[in-house]
This record gives C-alpha cells, structure tokens and sequence, in this order.
C-alpha cells in the first residue's frame, strides 16, 4: 500500500498549518501548542506525507548526536509522529518512516532514535528498544542527607549556553547520553505559563562542579520539586545536591529526578526509599551499519574481532557479512568474513548500545551465534545500561 502516499522534505506553510491540526488530534493538545513546537523544531526539519493530494500525516527530524563508549556518533531523533485519524491502519505511518530512513541512509547518518507509542510500527522498520528513560521519585523526608560541602550559586538569566561545558563532560561519560538539539535545550529551560524554571550552579559560578534545573508544582497529593536537569561531577556536588533537595523539606513532599535504571544516585540516601516512579523503553535503529560500528568507541583494552552477518530488509545496503576489528578503543569494519554472529539489523539495535549482553539475546532468539562469537561480542559491547535524560 506505500505506493499510493507521496513523501516530502519540503513542507509548504499550508502543510504545516495542516499537519498542527493532526498533531492536535494525535497528541491531544491545543494547537498553539503544536504551533510553538512547530516554530522551535523548525519547518525545515519536518517530514510530510500525502495520499490523493491530500496531507495525511508527517513528523519531525532532529538532528543531534548520541555519546556510546565515549564518542559521539551523529543521530537523528524522530518525534512528533502523527498521522490524521482517517488514514490509521492504510500504511501511512510505515510508509513515512521508510522513506525517511531511506532519507537518512542517503544522508549517512549512522543510527536514529525515537520514543515509540506502540513498538510494532517501529519494529517493522528495524528500530528495537535501546535503552531506558526513567523518573525517579523520594519523600525528601527520606533523604536525610545533611552535610552541604559546596555552595550553590542561584542562576537568574537562565541561558542554556551556560551549561554546555558541564553537561558534555558528563554526556561523554553516559551511555545513550544526548549531545541535544537545540530545540531540547530550549524546552528544558523554558517555562510554560503555569511553571517557574530555578537554576542554581553547585559550586562557584566560576568553578562550577555541576548544576540543577528544576520547577515546583501543588498537586492534590503535595507537593513535587521536579528536576528538570542535573549534572554532577564530583562526590562533593552530589551531596550539596542531595543536601539542597532535603532542604526543601518544609514546603516539598517530594522529588522527582531523570536517571538510569540503575541509579548511582540513591546510594547516597540512607536507605532505599527511592522508587522508579515511571520508566519507559526508547527505540535505536542502526541505520548504516559500517558507519555506525565505525564512529562509536569501545572499551579500551580490548582487541577482539566479530564476525557479523545482518540481514536488512529496508535498507539492503546493510545486508552481508561484515568483520568488525577492535582495537584501542575504536573499531574498523571490513566487508566479508564468516558470518559467526548472524542477526537481524532490528536485533543489532539492542546489542549495539548495550542495553542487553549477546548471552541474553540469544536465549531470546534474537540473535544466533557460536561460543567464540558470543564471547567475543560480549567484550566488544561491553557496558553499562543505556539511558537518555531528555524525552523528544
């Protein structure tokens, strides 16, 4: 049925005057809304479909980076996915996204990311879950961490230039981490009209150690100190955080913060009162294979070699035996081999970002190895559990 849609990259101004209405009914909210979100992506960077001269749906490509063993390879985020409710079900939606692959492909981009609202549309694709987004929540009667070693320095015109130093050096050490788009930064500082954004640097502003981006809301339940945004590079800066947050404890019942599934964080607080109040899985989808294994690093030490075999059926180009050599920390990838490791391109997704080891993708039935390939594998994407802290 895809050949009945027309793809485009250039959305005329009536197109995206359109496209806000089915953003509107799909994301259940006012269209001035859809139209500032429109506004800060860019009309340049969306993506529409027509079927019989009409729009049918269309979403947004962002441009950015993701950091994986310590090197940032190029990505592009997919959001704002929407098709109008008349044609849901006539392959729009598939057909959309395969011709934006193939855009990318085109492009060299080497893999894209996105958060699905269902995962089979995007499965049928080649995207599987690479790794976590999560809000943890604490009663900050529970935190219990008095000691404040820093200062915090209160930033009044909140500007997010002033945190990019910080925020890249912890990036550089987080799997899945965001070298952000501009359109993330924005939203993150920016408040709607119900909210009011603090920021404080923890530390000197000259010699900062880190820094907190947070609002405040009254709910039924109490009331919560959302954390927006945090980087912390010293113990040091943890406490005065965690101190800061407890501090808040006369107005504040609790706190709610973006991390791993496997929070650092909390070994801080006395005990394990703190909870995973939502968690979600976000989708990777290897787009050039050669250039994806390439770009990212790898542990330092290893020198390994896997032989892959990856089935494609999108972007066929991906489709072969490919010979993956490691070495001090980066990788080179040559066609050929002996095929040890045979996979889907779906299936390379999860492995690729470390999200599950080769042993347990293979009990799934995801991926069909011998001993010596597995192992192998395992070395080469070793690491710890991949997690992004923005939401797009």
């Amino acid at each position: 049925m895809t050949t009945q849609f027309e793809y485009s990259t250039l959305a005329h101004p009536q197109d995206i005057q359109q496209f806000g209405y089915i953003l509107e009914q799909c994301f259940i909210s006012a269209l001035s809304g859809e139209k500032v979100y429109i506004n800060l992506i860019g009309v340049e960077n969306f993506r529409i479909i027509r079927g019989l001269e009409q729009l049918v749906g269309g979403l947004a490509t962002l441009d950015m980076g993701q950091w994986w063993g310590s090197v940032c390879v190029p990505m592009t985020g997919i959001a704002a996915v929407g098709i109008a409710p008349e044609y849901r079900g006539s392959g729009a939606a598939i057909a959309l996204m395969q011709h934006t692959l193939k855009e990318l492909y085109a492009r060299g981009v080497p893999i894209s990311a996105l958060y699905p609202a269902v995962q089979s549309l995007y499965r049928k694709v080649g995207y599987e879950q690479g790794g976590s987004w999560c809000i943890w929540e604490v009663a900050t009667r529970n935190i219990q961490v008095r000691e404040q070693p820093l200062a915090l320095e209160p930033i009044v015109n909140i500007n997010h230039q002033v945190f990019h130093e910080l925020y890249q050096q912890q990036a550089r050490l987080t799997q899945g981490y965001l070298d952000r788009h501009p359109a993330i930064w924005e939203r993150l500082i920016q408040p709607d009209e119900k909210e009011t954004v603090y920021a404080y640097f923890i530390g000197t502003k000259d010699q900062p150690q880190g820094y907190i981006i947070f609002t405040q809301e009254r709910t039924e339940d109490g009331e919560i100190l959302w954390v927006k945004d945090w980087v912390l590079h010293t113990v040091a800066a943890a406490q005065t955080f965690w101190s800061f947050l407890a501090n808040h404890r006369s107005q504040i019942h609790r706190v709610r913060w973006k991390s791993s599934v496997i929070d650092s964080l909390t070994l801080l607080l006395p005990e394990q009162t703190a909870k995973i109040w939502r968690e979600s899985r976000w989708l990777l989808r290897v787009i050039d294979v050669v250039k994806a294994l390439e770009m990212r690093g790898y542990p330092l030490g290893i020198q390994a070699e896997l032989h892959l075999e990856i089935q494609d059926n999108l972007l066929t180009e991906n489709n072969g035996k490919f010979i993956l050599s490691v070495a001090n920390g980066r990788g080179e990838v040559t066609r050929g081999g002996k095929g040890e490791l045979q996979l889907d391109i779906r299936e390379l997704a999860p492995l690729y970002t470390s999200l599950f080891t080769p042993y347990h993708l293979q009990i799934a039935g995801k991926l069909y190895g011998i001993e010596t390939a597995i192992l192998a594998a395992t070395q080469i994407f070793a690491g710890v559990s991949p997690w992004m802290a923005d939401f797009f």
